[in-house]
């Protein structure tokens, strides 16, 4: 038998993979034996993280679309198939911020929040399901936020499609378990990222987030890799519908 969290002769897709969470998680997935597949719009970028995962390209390739695109999506997924193999483990990490006062929201930044946060992980979700289906078993984990759990000013729609993000796992979980499907979801924190740069280097910011969170600190892209490898293994076998919380704590401190 073999141990739980090997996912040797898996293949892993990961999206948003070029840097920040989900490079961690690509490469958490690789370390843990999956075939990875990287996937984002740069593809200079994802060549770049793919040779930091995988020196000799042996367990890595690149996938360049965009997850907000359902022609692309269906395309991507199928080239990946044709190369690699039914798609085994999808992070569906993509995302993207946008912060302005909600009277003052403009519409195509509310559009681009909900079709990458939100739509994207359905439409390769989608994409993914008949492969896994064929095979009788696959792990989706989604990349929810803390933001699903507590709202903060001037991110409405941010937090708006991770909440939906939340119920679109556990819908996903519910329709698909009977096939041998599990899907799940992780809510980070706050994270030292490229994303969360300009919250990073603000002085009151970043004291707010080391007091309000009970480790006294953020967290580092390599502590999600542990959780997403977790989910997509057969350690988690029996564990489906679910978000789990990687924050420090916040969300259960006030």
């Amino acid at each position: 038998m073999s141990f739980p969290l090997d996912l040797s002769g898996r293949v892993a897709l990961v999206t948003g993979a070029a840097r920040g969470l989900g490079f961690a998680i690509a490469r958490g997935l690789y370390r843990a034996g999956a075939l990875v597949v990287l996937n984002g719009r740069d593809a200079a970028a994802l060549e770049r993280a793919r040779r930091e995962i995988d020196t000799d390209g042996a367990r890595s390739d690149v996938a360049v679309f965009d997850v907000a695109d359902r022609d692309a999506v269906r395309a991507g997924v199928a080239a990946i198939e044709a190369r690699h193999g039914a798609v085994d483990v999808v992070v569906n990490n993509a995302g993207i911020q946008r912060r302005h006062p909600a009277e003052e929201f403009p519409a195509e930044d509310w559009d681009a929040i909900i079709a990458t946060n939100l739509t994207a992980p359905f439409l390769v979700a989608q994409a993914v399901i008949p492969g896994m289906k064929k095979r009788g078993r696959g792990a989706i984990v989604n990349i929810a936020s803390l933001m699903s759990e507590l709202g903060r000013p001037t991110i409405v729609p941010y937090t708006a499609a991770k909440g939906g993000v939340r119920q679109l796992t556990r819908g996903l979980a519910t329709e698909l378990g009977p096939s041998g499907i599990r899907v799940n979801a992780i809510a980070p924190g706050y994270f030292m990222t490229e994303m969360n740069r300009a919250l990073i280097d603000n002085k009151e910011f970043d004291a707010w987030v080391r007091g309000r969170t009970p480790m006294r600190r953020w967290g580092d892209p390599d502590e999600l890799a542990g959780i997403a490898v977790f989910l997509a293994s057969d350690a988690a076998s029996f564990i489906t519908g679910q978000t789990i919380f990687v924050d420090g704590g916040m969300s259960t401190s006030v």
